[in-house]
């Protein structure tokens, strides 16, 4: 990369059906645009944002792509000019994008969560993670949003890895990602579908719902000085569950997985005393909140992070859906051997998902039945 124009790689985000969007830094004033190549020679070029301006600005560069077919694979790269000083020209190196195949008998996926800015625990990641139809980052991505210049090197560039090469990337929101002054700024690093900060797509076999469990406390609480409203945003999601989970190809997918970033359940549910200092292990508002459509839809599994600590619930009677909660690193100096990631390979048979530690352990191994009925989940 061309220093003092380009801060980090083109990285895709939010995969869909009919395409993506793809996020980079810059260092100052720029334009850019995305080029394309697909294996039958034909080229083109995305290069408008929504109110017909080449997209321009002087930290981030963000293009939307759309018109392709599911499961469809081409070649695309960035292409940065710097709109004042000298004339300063960057191209990309070429990256291979396929987008989400709703049709496809398999899916293989990948699940990060609590990297909280760690370059340590980022770089094993990234080493240990293969390609795969999608990468989930599931939340905590920074620790708070003190410094407004840490964007680029927390979401876009991680400890100068490119996250995204292989693995198109979808980005759950954690607690600590909406903390700090310049919170309010992520979402100009972060793409989702609809750009919201929840949503549900299809991935092969799998029907994914992504939800935004929003703070460890009440909006209330005087850490946050009045500055989130994640009530009302709970109550958004719980009338848009009952609305997306109808829609065919999520009500009928053979595997149905949430994604969050604080559990919908926990070891031990205390009532939290949030005037002394405590916080939520869990998020009770949330699933006070979700429960029920979740309960309805026949969501088979949540996967979370945020405790820090591996864990995994199975279905019961009250809890139709197993809760599987991934490791984090700490303060410790190996604090990357505290991390876990989780992959998920689906077949026409099963689920499985397997979550394991840095240097290959196996804490969990599950395999989850495809969904006719009540929600079957084995450990292996």
């Amino acid at each position: 990369m061309q220093e003092n124009l380009v801060t980090s790689p083109p990285v895709v985000m939010a995969p869909r059906v009919d395409g993506f969007e793809v996020l980079w830094g810059v260092a100052r004033l720029s334009r850019g645009w995305l080029e394309w190549e697909s294996p039958d020679g034909s080229t083109g070029r995305y290069c408008a944002d929504a109110f017909g301006m080449v997209p321009q600005d002087e930290k981030v560069l963000r293009v939307r792509v759309d018109g392709w077919a599911g499961g469809e694979t081409r070649r695309v790269r960035a292409v940065t000019e710097a709109v004042m000083g000298p004339e300063t020209r960057h191209e990309s190196p070429w990256k291979s994008v396929r987008t989400l195949d709703p049709t496809a008998d398999t899916a293989h996926f990948a699940v990060w969560n609590d990297t909280h800015q760690n370059n340590s625990t980022v770089r094993a990641l990234h080493a240990a993670t293969p390609e795969v139809d999608l990468l989930v980052w599931n939340g905590d991505l920074c620790n708070d949003w003190k410094d407004q210049h840490a964007f680029v090197s927390t979401i876009l560039s991680p400890a100068g890895q490119d996250v995204s090469a292989g693995r198109p990337l979808s980005i759950v929101v954690g607690n600590h990602d909406v903390r700090g002054t310049w919170a309010f700024q992520l979402e100009d690093y972060v793409a989702a579908p609809q750009g919201r900060p929840f949503s549900a797509f299809r991935c092969g076999p799998v029907a994914v719902v992504v939800l935004h469990t929003g703070e460890d406390k009440p909006d209330s609480h005087p850490s946050f000085e009045g500055r989130v409203a994640f009530e009302p945003l709970r109550a958004e999601q719980a009338h848009w569950l009952r609305e997306v989970t109808a829609r065919p190809e999520i009500r009928d997918a053979p595997y149905k997985v949430v994604f969050c970033h604080i559990p919908l359940r926990w070891i031990e549910e205390e009532e939290v005393d949030y005037a002394s200092g405590g916080y939520d292990w869990f998020s009770r508002m949330s699933r006070d909140a979700w429960h029920e459509a979740l309960t309805e839809w026949g969501a088979q599994i949540v996967i979370s992070g945020h405790t820090h600590l591996p864990a995994w619930l199975p279905p019961s009677p009250d809890f139709p859906y197993g809760q599987l909660v991934a490791g984090g690193p700490d303060d410790d100096p190996d604090a990357e051997e505290a991390a876990t990631w989780v992959e998920g390979t689906a077949t026409p048979q099963a689920l499985h998902l397997t979550m394991r530690t840095l240097d290959g352990g196996v804490l969990h191994d599950l395999r989850i039945e495809p969904s006719n009925g009540p929600t079957e989940v084995n450990a292996v």
